[in-house]
């Protein structure tokens, strides 16, 4: 596997900007997006990178063959064309990945994490014309097309393969143990793609404390996004003080404190327990 070391300080403000920007555009771009997201991580990523990127959505859309008729007829088309011809997957190896979690790297390898594998199918499949989207299901994103009423459901980590009900209810009462509720076959929100891929990220490098700096890059990009949960913050702060930097760590965390005090006191006197802890470790 090839070490992904990200961008030096002015490339890496450039592309949280654009992140940013896009996150709040009136219809935010998904693939941009998660290229964005693999530009932060990836310092060999660059803007040639990003068109190259996209263009190999474009071309794998361009050679997908058209097929009139409804959401099983594209299904089988995606499965057929991404999952046999082209080879998209996943296998367990590539949950201990980062490179799993980025677009462009998930282009080049053809392997990726479900939610990335997912991405790709429904770019390619909404630059050909289809009725697609994301469903977050408990612990693996799957692919959707066709309305509520006609729903056909495919999981790309598995090549594409359409899942029955009974399939789609073992994967939620495997990650959850509970049953599937229909609420959790609505469309995904773009962005809150975009957040679970970033926390997909943290996950891998919380079990890599050497990689703090992942953690880091994908907490902020978390926070720039429009709507984020409010203990964000919180996480950032304490990565800045593991990683040594006391002073702006306790600064963040005096100010989660004041927003928690409103609701919860005794939290808001824990967390400024911590700061003063952080500060004395300048001592």
């Amino acid at each position: 596997m090839r070490p992904l070391h990200p961008p030096g300080p002015e490339r890496s403000a450039e592309w949280r900007r654009r992140f940013g920007d896009e996150a709040r555009a009136e219809r935010p771009d998904l693939s941009a997006l998660c290229l964005l997201v693999g530009a932060q991580a990836d310092g060999e990523l660059d803007e040639a990178g990003l068109d190259a990127a996209q263009i190999e959505l474009d071309r794998l859309a361009g050679e997908l063959p058209f097929r009139p008729g409804g959401p099983r007829s594209w299904a089988t088309a995606l499965a057929e064309h991404l999952g046999d011809r082209c080879g998209f997957r996943g296998t367990p190896g590539d949950y201990q990945r980062l490179d799993s979690s980025l677009l462009h790297e998930v282009l080049r390898r053809r392997r990726g994490l479900p939610i990335l594998l997912s991405v790709v199918w429904m770019e390619v499949a909404r630059r050909a014309g289809a009725p697609v989207y994301g469903v977050a299901l408990p612990g693996h994103f799957v692919v959707g097309f066709g309305p509520p009423e006609q729903q056909v459901l495919v999981d790309p980590f598995d090549g594409g393969r359409v899942l029955t009900g009974p399939d789609a209810e073992l994967l939620v009462a495997g990650a959850t143990g509970a049953p599937l509720d229909p609420s959790m076959l609505s469309p995904a929100d773009p962005l809150d793609v975009v957040l679970r891929i970033l926390n997909n990220i943290r996950a891998w490098a919380a079990a890599r404390p050497e990689r703090s700096d992942v953690a880091l890059w994908a907490v902020e990009l978390s926070l720039l996004l429009p709507s984020h949960p409010a203990r964000l913050r919180y996480d950032r702060a304490q990565l800045l003080v593991e990683r040594g930097d006391f002073l702006t760590g306790a600064l963040e965390l005096d100010a989660y404190a004041e927003v928690v005090a409103a609701v919860d006191g005794p939290a808001a006197d824990r967390v400024r327990r911590q700061a003063r802890a952080a500060r004395a470790m300048l001592n």
